[in-house]
């Protein structure tokens, strides 16, 4: 039997038009229909940061996408380790092959080393899926691509296959990734505002994977942080009801207290730019005080709009 939370009232209330679902990067979510009547939803859009750690993975797809475009050649010489000329598909030969040159190439990055260890030693089936999914990227491109791409790699699909058990995680396991998102986004904003404006609204970045691979212990300890939370709630099992009206309330009202305007507001959380348009300094620093705000929230309203945000990503 899992651990619940204190139930709060529930208030119905109308849900918002589809096209006003919240969302993060690249990824547009249902709300679950458990969550309608007690969610001012809108403002969830920012703290989809949950489980999306690594949510600007979206320039690493890019990447790979433009390598394996259909009637792209691939590098012969590399591919044909994989595949050789005139030889039969052979994924067990690929895979091992895909192994043993990553492994080798975590050498060269030792903070990443401590998350696919992880990943391995709990959730060796996710493993043997991304060493397949690399072998045939690697097959149809000719290219292994870097560290960082992997281990974003590696997150958005553990997100997807099995995130959802974050949100059952306990307080310190839950709590953590928030505190680890506010310092990527002060790390982000300090090395470029617009790659940090871009984190949050799920631009297209082209800096991130070399800024990943400058901040590899925060871009590792977060990625940590999110598999610990899921094995915590695959353990825990805690069960909370999903944040009150008067909650979300309650947290736009700090908002504003900690000095945020209406148009950083709704571009934080509508994703709408406003005549002038907030400046990428300003949406960042907005983007952290949001994260403080909630920080500074009453505990179990905090951990449920923590576990409302990380199921949402899990499931979109």
């Amino acid at each position: 039997m899992g651990r619940t939370a204190a139930a709060p009232p529930v208030i119905r209330q109308q849900p918002l038009p589809l096209a006003r679902l919240p969302y993060f990067g690249q990824s547009r979510t249902r709300i679950p229909d458990r969550a309608w009547g007690s969610a001012k939803v809108k403002i969830l859009r920012l703290v989809l940061l949950g489980l999306a750690a690594l949510a600007v993975v979206l320039s690493g797809m890019v990447f790979w996408q433009r390598l394996t475009r259909p009637g792209q050649a691939a590098h012969p010489g590399r591919a044909g380790i994989l595949t050789g000329a005139g030889q039969s598909y052979e994924p067990a030969a690929q895979v091992e092959a895909a192994r043993r040159i990553f492994e080798n190439m975590l050498k060269g990055a030792p903070e990443y080393a401590l998350f696919f260890d992880r990943l391995k030693a709990v959730f060796p089936g996710e493993y043997q899926s991304f060493l397949l999914a690399l072998a045939k990227r690697w097959a149809s491109s000719g290219e292994i691509g870097s560290p960082d791409l992997h281990l974003a790699e590696a997150v958005r699909a553990l997100r997807l296959s099995r995130g959802i058990l974050a949100a059952k995680a306990g307080t310190a396991a839950l709590q953590h990734i928030f505190e680890l998102q506010l310092a990527m986004l002060r790390a982000l904003g300090a090395k470029n505002p617009r790659l940090c404006a871009d984190y949050l609204s799920g631009g297209e970045s082209p800096g991130y994977l070399e800024f990943a691979g400058q901040n590899r212990e925060l871009v590792a300890e977060l990625s940590l942080a999110g598999i610990d939370a899921i094995v915590d709630g695959e353990k825990e099992q805690v069960t909370r009801d999903p944040p009150t009206v008067a909650e979300f309330d309650s947290l736009e009202q700090l908002l504003r207290a900690r000095g945020l305007r209406n148009a950083e507001i709704e571009a934080l959380l509508d994703g709408t730019m406003g005549d002038p348009a907030v400046s990428d300094e300003s949406l960042c620093k907005a983007g952290q005080i949001y994260l403080e705000a909630l920080a500074a929230m009453p505990e179990e309203s905090r951990l449920r709009i923590y576990g409302l945000a990380i199921e949402l990503m899990a499931r979109s």
